[in-house]
């Protein structure tokens, strides 16, 4: 019995015979991105002493597909060198997981990243993945998080039932890092709540259905929250932030309506922690106006609203906050889109811009621009630390 190898494009079948004995797909794609950051003041602590910063990040993706597509393997694994920040010079399994497809109901495992959430601005009820906070500053980056997820499909929904075995820290910039704070947070020194620390075993539960106009998710987390508490300390003699990640239950919803050219959303949470017990939301709307002017282009008009049941005292810039946006789609044929955003505190009267813009190049090359302005008007706002750390950063991706 001989077997033979056949290849066309990137997928691989093995035969055994005349008949195929089993198939098995295997994909092969990444990016190889070039990052010129550049920083239009001077950094306000130390160790900021540069405007420029340059990085590479390469990020491959591995994926195979047998038993006639029942199941699936990915790998995603992820380095990033940086110029200045040691950091952010660092890397990351973003996934390695299995996924076995029944009837009626599929069963994931390994490391994954799962997002929850509809609005722009601040994704309020992500929880399940950590922040890697040394990609970004706008907290979508995310570490892969061990798991084992079940998903029963039924009539009346979709169930996930997870089971999260191991937890992941946050990232922080290291002191020559910009977009932190005047302390450094010393991740050597960190503190859980739980005995079992890194290695408690975290549960979740989620209900989703789409019905009608409407698309709703509503679940509870029980776990390690994701979002440490920053106490000072002194660590050989140096004033440092050491994390401390409390246990925590937490309830989220999201939900969002599609009406003609409206969409409405909407999340909510409530957080119950050792030291603090809060609600929150982020809600808001989007206009979408298409074929503007007999164009191919498409706008839309963004207004979301974010609040914080602790006001002023909350360890996020989002408690009391309007935020008026627009996002723009050419729809030519090198995919060109623009996103635009403007934020207002209206308690300490911070305002912060930032623009998204990307187009494609030739069939492997995307450009992107975003820049990002901070200003800071009271000394109260958490803002206040990174005003001085205005951005236009240029980024290159290669396709493979």
């Amino acid at each position: 019995m001989c077997k033979r190898l056949w290849l066309s494009g990137l997928s691989v079948l093995l035969l055994s015979g005349s008949a195929a004995a089993d198939e098995v797909f295997f994909e092969y794609s990444g990016r190889l991105s070039g990052e010129l950051q550049g920083y239009l003041h001077e950094g306000q602590f130390n160790g900021q002493g540069y405007q420029s910063n340059a990085s590479l990040a390469l990020e491959p993706e591995l994926y195979w597909e047998f038993n006639g597509g029942n199941d699936s393997v990915v790998f995603t694994p992820f380095y990033r060198l940086d110029q200045h920040d040691d950091e952010r010079t660092h890397g990351d399994i973003r996934e390695l997981s299995w996924i076995h497809v029944g009837d009626d109901w599929e069963l994931r495992s390994g490391l994954r990243k799962v997002f929850w959430g509809v609005t722009e601005f601040n994704h309020l009820v992500d929880v399940i993945n950590q922040t890697d906070a040394v990609e970004d500053s706008d907290g979508e980056d995310k570490l892969g998080q061990p798991m084992v997820n079940l998903s029963l499909v039924r009539d009346w929904g979709i169930v996930d039932l997870f089971v999260l075995p191991g937890f992941r820290e946050r990232s922080f910039a290291g002191r020559e890092g910009r977009t932190r704070s005047g302390l450094v947070v010393d991740t050597d020194n960190v503190r859980y709540e739980s005995g079992d620390g890194d290695q408690h075993i975290d549960t979740a539960v989620r209900w989703s259905q789409s019905f009608d106009l409407f698309d709703v998710g509503l679940y509870w987390f029980n776990g390690t929250n994701r979002d440490p508490r920053l106490e000072t300390a002194l660590i050989q003699g140096k004033p440092v932030l050491v994390p401390v990640y409390e246990q925590m239950d937490q309830i989220g919803f999201d939900g969002q309506a599609t009406l003609d050219s409206w969409l409405w959303k909407l999340e909510l949470l409530w957080r119950d922690t050792p030291s603090d017990r809060y609600s929150a939301m982020q809600a808001g709307v989007e206009y979408s106006f298409y074929g503007v002017s007999d164009t191919t282009t498409d706008v839309g008009v963004l207004v979301e609203y974010g609040w914080d049941e602790r006001g002023i005292d909350a360890d996020t810039i989002f408690q009391n906050d309007l935020f008026l946006g627009s996002r723009i789609a050419l729809n030519d044929a090198a995919s060109t889109e623009f996103l635009v955003g403007f934020g207002y505190d209206l308690d300490f009267d911070s305002r912060s811009l930032f623009l998204e813009a990307g187009s494609r190049f030739g069939e492997r090359w995307k450009l992107s621009l975003d820049a990002r302005l901070f200003d800071a008007r009271d000394n109260r706002d958490l803002m206040v630390n990174i005003e001085q750390d205005d951005l236009l950063q240029l980024t290159a991706d290669y396709y493979f």
